[in-house]
């Protein structure tokens, strides 16, 4: 075999796992049918506390934090704040600007969003996906990032995401949401 023919195999080999067996085939669809149903407006609503950590490409913690998240809704307008504490003792802000559509279709913005992330929410699940650009003393890249969160039985959001450039992993987040206690 030569080696280009090695080389076209194991490409399509890659890009079929990709499709068919990795986080990024999931659809929202693959949760029509889940319970508990997941609405943005009631589950990202009031104030949240998360808790999670990002795994940088090799698969390491680089990094744990804490987020105190408060969410307020006027129909299917929302505003969702988020105010992070890293292990490092860095802190960041950032406020989304929320859109749901009678279909489930979210349309999101953040000041550190290119553009506008797009999402379904879906069952007991969300997917979102968006351009993040990183604050320039975390090197200024602009990654794709794909985002799911999961609604669990006791109403615990699991969130993890995904983010690449150049169609590589360079980072994941692992998280969960949950109602503040009082």
């Amino acid at each position: 075999m030569t080696t280009l023919v090695l080389i076209f195999l194991l490409a399509l080999a890659y890009l079929g796992w990709r499709r068919y067996l990795s986080f990024s085939s999931q659809r929202p669809s693959d949760y029509a049918e889940t319970l508990p149903a997941f609405d943005v407006r009631t589950h990202l609503n009031g104030p949240l506390l998360s808790e999670g950590v990002i795994y940088g490409p090799t698969g390491k913690v680089v990094s744990r934090f804490v987020a105190k998240m408060h969410g307020t809704w006027e129909g299917n307008r929302g505003r969702l704040t988020e105010e992070f504490t890293y292990s490092s003792g860095d802190t960041q802000n950032r406020a989304w600007e929320l859109e749901i559509g009678n279909d489930g279709e979210i349309r999101a913005k953040a000041e550190d969003i290119i553009g506008t992330g797009t999402g379904k929410q879906s069952g007991s699940a969300v997917q979102m996906k968006y351009r993040i650009k990183l604050a320039e003393d975390a090197g200024g890249h602009v990654l794709n990032v794909t985002d799911w969160m999961y609604l669990t039985d006791n109403g615990v959001i699991m969130n993890r995401s995904e983010m690449r450039k150049y169609g590589l992993k360079v980072a994941e987040l692992v998280a969960t949401i949950r109602p503040e206690a009082a």
